[in-house]
């Protein structure tokens, strides 16, 4: 159940900062203005609220899987709200990236 527990937290992690990121991005290049910004910059503190809620208490460790998490959603939401197409290189990298998140979050450590 933690594994389950740490990936869902990844994901809405993924979901506010990549979406935050976006909505500030809409409202400044896109011209839609203070409230989109807003909203943006409310989800930005959130994934910074919901990071604190993995299982992991080593904050390096959580940032840095994280990141590849990053990675990955990143490609995914600009395929879903902006229409982009990966290509096999874009693929492979995120694919890459969460192999490391597997390694750095869900391997055994030392203590």
């Amino acid at each position: 159940m933690t594994v389950a527990r740490s990936v869902l937290l990844f994901v809405l992690a993924a979901v506010a900062e990549i979406g935050g990121a976006w909505l500030v991005w809409q409202g400044v290049r896109g011209h839609r203005g203070w409230v989109w910004i807003g909203a943006g910059i409310v989800a930005l503190g959130a994934y910074g609220f919901v990071a604190t809620l993995q299982p992991d208490a080593h904050f390096g460790r959580i940032l840095a899987a994280y990141g590849g998490v990053f990675v990955a959603g990143s490609l995914v939401w600009g395929m879903v709200m902006d229409g982009f197409k990966p290509d096999r290189y874009d693929i492979a990298g995120a694919l890459i990236c969460l192999i490391g998140v597997a390694v750095i979050m869900y391997a055994p450590h030392t203590p």
